[in-house]
Parts: C-alpha cells; sequence; structure tokens
C-alpha cells in the first residue's frame, strides 16, 4: 500500500519583490519526501537551497503554489519541523542542557520528562559529560552536536538542515557525516539536508535532488541505493559521485 508523502511541494515559486529589481529563486519545483527518506538538495552556492528550507519550514511563503508536511499545508513554523542550520544559533547564555531543553521546556513539557530526553540526545550526539559547558567552551563540531540534539530533542517529524557542516575542517567534516549517519540510523526522521559537496551528499542521502542555479527548479533525481555505512572509496560510490558532478557540468 503506498503511503502519502510527509513533504509535499507542490508547484512552488518564491518571487522576491524589491523597489528597483523582481528576483525568482524558485521556479515550479514539485517534491515529495517520503517518511524517514533522507533527501538532499544538491546545487551550487546561492541556487536557491537555503530557501527551499525556509520554505518548509514555514520561516518563509511561496509566492505560488503550496507546501504540505504531514497532511498539513504549511503557513508558519511549528515544532513538527526541526531545523539546523550551518551557524548553530545556540543560546550564547544557556549551557548545553539548556540549549538541549529549550524547545520541550517551550512546549511545557514537565522537567523530569525533557530533562530525560535531553540526556537521551545529548548522549546520542557524543557529549555526556558536557552538559554543564557553554557554547563559547565547545568546539565547532561540538556545537553543531548541540544544534543536532536541540533539533531532535523536540521530537520533530522532520528534520531540515542546511550546509550544517560547512563550516567545519574537513578531518571534522567526515567524522560529523558519520555521526549524523549514525544518529539518524538509530533516530529515524524525514530528513532534508542541504549541501554542495557531492561526496557528502552521496554519503548521507538515500535520493539526491540536484537543482539548477537561480531561478533553481529539479534537473535530476539521483537514488542512491548503496549499503550504510559507505565507503568513499567503493567504485559504486565514486561512480554516483561522478555522475552527479557530470550533470552539474552540463545543466548548472
Amino acid at each position: 500500500m503506498k503511503h502519502d508523502p510527509i513533504i509535499s511541494m507542490r508547484n512552488v515559486c518564491k518571487t522576491y519583490i524589491s523597489e528597483h529589481k523582481t528576483n525568482e529563486v524558485v521556479r515550479d519545483v514539485s517534491l515529495d519526501v517520503a517518511e524517514n527518506e533522507f533527501v538532499v538538495l544538491f546545487g551550487p552556492g546561492q541556487c536557491g537551497k537555503t530557501t527551499m528550507i525556509n520554505l518548509i519550514a514555514g520561516l518563509q511563503l511561496p509566492t505560488s503554489g503550496e507546501v504540505v508536511v504531514d497532511g498539513k499545508k504549511v503557513t508558519a513554523p511549528g515544532p513538527d519541523r526541526g531545523v539546523v542550520y550551518q551557524t548553530t544559533a545556540l543560546f550564547p547564555f544557556c549551557t548545553v542542557m539548556g540549549n538541549v531543553e529549550f524547545g520541550p521546556k517551550s512546549r511545557g513539557i514537565d522537567k523530569k520528562t525533557r530533562r530525560e530526553r535531553a540526556e537521551y540526545f545529548i548522549k546520542l550526539v557524543g557529549l555526556e559529560g558536557f552538559e554543564k559547558s557553554f557554547p563559547n567552551q565547545l568546539s565547532g563540531g561540538m556545537r553543531q552536536r548541540v544544534g543536532i540534539a536541540r533539533a531532535y530533542a523536540n521530537d520533530p517529524k522532520v528534520m531540515l538542515m542546511d550546509e550544517p557542516f560547512g563550516h567545519l575542517d574537513a578531518q571534522t567534516r567526515y567524522m560529523m557525516e558519520a555521526e549524523l549517519e549514525k544518529i539518524w540510523q538509530k533516530e529515524k526522521r524525514t530528513v532534508v539536508f542541504v549541501t554542495n559537496n557531492s561526496e557528502e551528499a552521496v554519503y548521507l542521502a538515500d535520493r539526491i535532488i540536484i537543482l539548477t542555479n537561480t531561478p533553481t527548479h529539479i534537473k535530476e533525481e539521483i537514488k542512491v541505493d548503496l549499503p550504510r555505512p559507505r565507503q568513499y572509496s567503493d567504485p559504486a560510490f565514486l561512480e554516483i559521485r561522478r555522475k552527479i558532478e557530470e550533470i552539474c557540468d552540463d545543466t548548472l
């Protein structure tokens, strides 16, 4: 039996209009994402990937078309969608525990329940022992772990991740990709992940949506049917990566 997608974008367009010009960013995008699917939006910088994330998050509304999450039209942000950005935007005055507990606390979850949930996700992201640390005491990779734990602790149906590892050095980025893959395997969620790194896309995705330059639309979809965890040197991995870069060379 076929299930309805948890995310559905239908003929979505987004145009910004200012006094001096009109800037069309997203053009006629239709996309379905299944429950617990890990979908990567792949495309060049400034092509509209972040705008698509913001439209799903409800931080922006489409100029035309509609976005539906879990059967409801998106008209505003909501706790059913967790967002992790490249800059984590942690509360600097809160500890790791305070940051991770913030969402459930804001929703009125009792202290015992939210503390247990926060402890679970702090441990899951490998930060056990750092509960009392403040963001300025953590490395970039550790701060991103806090951001991921904070998003998960709010129990969203959908995780939206906008180049969360883009500012990290190469070694930390590889480590965080592996950690995210393990976390996702243990705590399945529907994930829409933005990157312009083809290696990262193939390592993480069930399906890669290749976007064109602005105004962005979907050029091609690639299904990544490789066993997890994936090996960067696997010939099948390298072939998918080569195919992505070939498509981009031809069309972007």
